[in-house]
């Protein structure tokens, strides 16, 4: 696990030793050291101690965010001269393309 997929104050270990999560990058050991957590750290959960939960699969609705979509397209079309009405038009069919695709593909 990753240190940013703890909550403050849980408990893990690192490098051998046992420490309390204070920051967003920093643990606290048990005699009150403070030391930097690298992001690519890889943590153990400590006995007794639960894991983090899984993050929450996030839906989204894909008529909304089209719509959201369009609107946002609509007003820049509105605020741009005509190239970049052109360099717009071919972005949103990039973007349009992508959805189709599901990965930006042609």
């Amino acid at each position: 696990m990753k240190l940013n997929q703890l909550p403050l104050g849980a408990r893990f270990e690192y490098q051998g030793k046992i420490l309390t999560k204070t920051g967003p990058m920093t643990g606290a050991t048990e005699k009150g050291g403070s030391v930097f957590i690298p992001k690519f750290a890889v943590l153990k959960a400590v006995d007794g101690e639960a894991p983090p939960p899984p993050k929450a699969a996030r839906s989204v609705d894909a008529d909304a965010v089209l719509a959201a979509f369009e609107a946002y397209h609509g007003t820049a079309m509105r605020l741009v001269d005509e190239s970049g009405r052109m360099a717009l038009a071919a972005a949103r069919a990039r973007f349009l393309r992508a959805l189709d695709h599901g990965d930006g593909s042609t």
